[in-house]
């Protein structure tokens, strides 16, 4: 399954179809129709063309201002996508960035990302952007792409709860969101986030930086578990928090979903 639904490109990383999963009432999700990566800022001209060629019709870039105009997607000759993204910061930093400040450890990184995970479904300005990929998903104009800066934290969180939305069991849904360790070139992006984080934070061991630049099952988990916590399920959450309600959810399993 992992080998079909990677999109496999030279400078752009993890970029998936996060469809195909069986989903609610025996039906399964389309594919072809919900795509994620990181950012776009190294792809080759190549990656510009096979993109192109998936017919995106929308782009939600969960990237704050700091980031995205630091490192601009490139985009094809013939890009035509609306891009959706907010005006101000949606995490600060990209999460594994953050979660890196003060470690020495790989044993400390883990520690960080659980915490930042812990409130990443919280975050003030991230909420908003939460809100807008599920708005653009409704509108269903095409296939979309979602990404953050290494489209694993914050993107991971936002199709997590969209495979939620969609009925896909639990398990698909940590198995989709641990894919990140496979997809694509993890040695060049382990290589390029260690620059980017020894350049902000001084030296860290390769281990450290392995946890940082990865996924781990129980970061997700304790994701869900504390917006579970707080709201009671997730169904409750997206309806107080995202404005994703039952008619809305009813809506993308009309749309998204096939028998």
């Amino acid at each position: 399954m992992a080998e079909t639904r990677v999109l496999p490109l030279q400078g752009v990383h993890n970029f998936r179809d996060y469809g195909g999963y069986a989903g609610a009432g025996g039906a399964q999700v389309k594919s072809g129709l919900l795509w994620r990566s990181a950012q776009h800022v190294e792809a080759s001209d190549t990656d510009l063309e096979a993109i192109h060629g998936l017919g995106i019709a929308t782009v939600i870039d969960l990237r704050g201002p700091s980031e995205y105009e630091a490192n601009p997607c490139r985009r094809h000759s013939d890009f035509s996508a609306q891009v959706f993204r907010y005006p101000e910061e949606t995490a600060g930093l990209a999460l594994h960035t953050e979660a890196a400040d003060g470690v020495v450890t790989a044993a400390e990184a883990r520690a960080a990302m659980m915490r930042l995970y812990n409130g990443i479904a919280f975050r003030e300005n991230l909420v908003p952007m939460l809100r807008c990929y599920f708005e653009v998903l409704r509108r269903a104009e095409g296939p979309s792409l979602v990404h953050c800066v290494a489209g694993k934290d914050r993107t991971g969180f936002a199709v997590a709860l969209s495979q939620h939305v969609l009925g896909v069991a639990r398990d698909d849904i940590l198995a989709d969101y641990l894919l990140t360790n496979q997809a694509g070139n993890i040695e060049a992006r382990i290589a390029a986030g260690a620059d980017h984080i020894r350049a902000r934070h001084g030296g860290i061991d390769d281990a450290t930086i392995r946890t940082l630049m990865g996924v781990e099952e129980d970061y997700l988990r304790t994701a869900l578990a504390a917006v579970e916590g707080r709201h009671g399920s997730i169904d409750a959450y997206l309806t107080d928090v995202l404005g994703v309600d039952h008619v809305a959810r009813e809506e993308l399993r009309a749309h998204y979903l096939e028998v």
